[in-house]
């Protein structure tokens, strides 16, 4: 039996019991076995009276309960439904209305976020596109600046041939330049001996 059984009958049952020991009290001198035979029934009924009772209040407090810790644990789908029409009833009412409003929230929240999902894909995939298309032209720059630098690379290495064959031709141009002095003093020499 629980907590809140124990917490309505007990007080039922010692005030049966303080009622009938009043009685025996008042009654003293009467008392024969018709009275303690009433008197065994009566505290019998009394228990049996308040463990029901404590039954009664407890048994929709435990279903509100139960309801209550589901409806913490995330199942917004759980109600409570309790045939009492007093303040347990209201109670369970009023929890059936939160739960109600949590789920619509809920449902309102998911809508949302799956909105922003959207949302957010459709600008991200935007993004993705032109950072795409970035990408390729600076590629496309980047082959570009290669094939510059390939080619310079290769009119760098022809500008040396020519350098070179230039040095060599200056130098076959001096060597001939000699060659030809030296002709025109033997030349020179020559023609002043005849």
């Amino acid at each position: 039996m629980s907590n809140i059984s124990f917490k309505i009958a007990i007080p039922i049952i010692v005030t049966g019991i303080f009622i009938i020991s009043i009685f025996m009290a008042l009654n003293y001198e009467r008392l024969d076995k018709v009275f303690y035979f009433i008197f065994a029934l009566t505290a019998v009924y009394i228990f049996l009276f308040g463990f029901a009772t404590g039954q009664k209040f407890a048994v929709p407090v435990k279903k509100l309960l139960k309801r209550a810790i589901d409806l913490s644990e995330g199942d917004l789908t759980t109600r409570v439904y309790l045939e009492t029409k007093d303040e347990l009833g209201d109670l369970g009412r009023a929890f059936n209305k939160i739960a109600n409003n949590l789920q619509e929230s809920s449902s309102r929240i998911e809508t949302t976020e799956k909105s922003v999902d959207m949302k957010v894909k459709a600008k991200t995939q935007v993004l993705e596109e032109i950072i795409n298309a970035l990408e390729q032209k600076v590629k496309n720059r980047t082959l570009e600046l290669q094939r510059i630098i390939d080619e310079l690379e290769v009119i760098q290495k022809k500008s040396k041939n020519k350098e070179m064959e230039t040095e060599q031709l200056k130098k076959e141009l001096d060597d001939l330049k000699q060659v030809l002095n030296r002709c025109q003093v033997e030349r020179k020499g020559l023609t002043k001996k005849k």
